[in-house]
């Protein structure tokens, strides 16, 4: 979508944004290769900063959100912390923010591709980001600590993340169920679980990324990072000529010429193709941009 606006001209500052626009799927599908790529059980030891479930057929690392409930359900009874994985979190929060999110998610991706066959997406409010923290807090560290402290295992615990996780559902559940009724030996899932898959595939006709936007609370962790991670977006109002393309480009409902590297953004830098809008990589230091916009409308004495 480009902008038709009279006072919206290409300008040099918007041409980075263009060719990254361009440039993301192919790079989305080049992580494929990262996260789906068999190269053995040895690597499941290892989190990944993705959301991808650990026990497809074709997974590479370790679900950073199983390896946080599974330490959960740990800790009750034995100390154990995951540093590699509050490490590399903290790490990749710290560079990049959610920039993950939006270039190298393979369940991301899948949404992505999913959403272009509905074109016309149902808006959500901002507010529906925040259960993504109820997600975190409660079923990824809260409620497998209080099973575990009454003796229950993690992976016999009847609610939990992993067991209501779409992912899982998709990318294991049904390859195994497929493969099993295939084989005579009947439909593997269960009905919670293809149900869930079910509801996941029509939400992602409809609505952009619906497991990004409520529910994903790897997502929401890294997204804590957006307003001091060292990449971040940069807000320009001198190239500003409120054509609104940054708004119309962005597919999460993110008003970036208000407020820049908010929680609701998956830096998939669509919005920098405006040109007022740009990637950088330093120390991040906004101008409030409704300040910013108040001193580029007010004439000069």
């Amino acid at each position: 979508m480009e902008c038709s606006a009279p006072n919206c001209q290409p300008r040099p500052s918007a041409a980075l944004g263009r060719k990254l626009s361009r440039l993301r799927p192919w790079v989305q599908t080049g992580f494929l290769g990262v996260w789906l790529a068999p190269v053995g059980r040895w690597l499941h030891g290892i989190p990944g900063c993705v959301f991808h479930c650990y026990s497809c057929p074709l997974s590479s690392f370790a679900c950073p959100v199983g390896v946080m409930a599974n330490y959960a359900a740990l800790l009750p009874a034995v100390w154990e912390v995951p540093y590699l994985l509050i490490g590399l979190l903290l790490f990749v929060g710290a560079v990049s923010g959610s920039l993950v999110c939006g270039w190298a998610c393979p369940f991301g991706f899948l949404q992505d591709l999913l959403g272009k066959i509905m074109p016309r997406k149902i808006s959500l409010p901002a507010w529906v980001g925040y259960f993504r923290y109820v997600v975190l807090v409660g079923l990824v560290i809260l409620l497998p600590m209080i099973l575990g402290f009454k003796g229950i295992p993690f992976e016999k615990q009847v609610i939990s993340i992993c067991r209501l996780c779409p992912a899982g559902a998709l990318e294991a559940g049904l390859p195994y169920s497929v493969q099993s009724f295939m084989a005579g030996k009947g439909w593997m899932m269960s009905g919670l679980k293809t149900g869930i898959l079910i509801s996941f595939f029509a939400a992602a006709l409809f609505i952009h990324r619906p497991w990004c936007r409520m529910f994903c609370p790897l997502g929401g962790f890294l997204a804590l990072f957006n307003r001091v991670s060292l990449f971040h977006l940069r807000y320009n109002p001198k190239e500003c000529v409120e054509c609104n393309l940054c708004r119309s480009r962005c597919s999460m409902g993110v008003k970036v010429d208000e407020k820049v590297n908010v929680s609701g953004c998956i830096r998939c830098l669509e919005c920098t193709t405006c040109g007022a809008i740009e990637p950088c990589f330093a120390l991040p230091q906004n101008t409030p941009p409704d300040k910013a916009k108040t001193q580029k409308k007010t004439p000069a004495a």
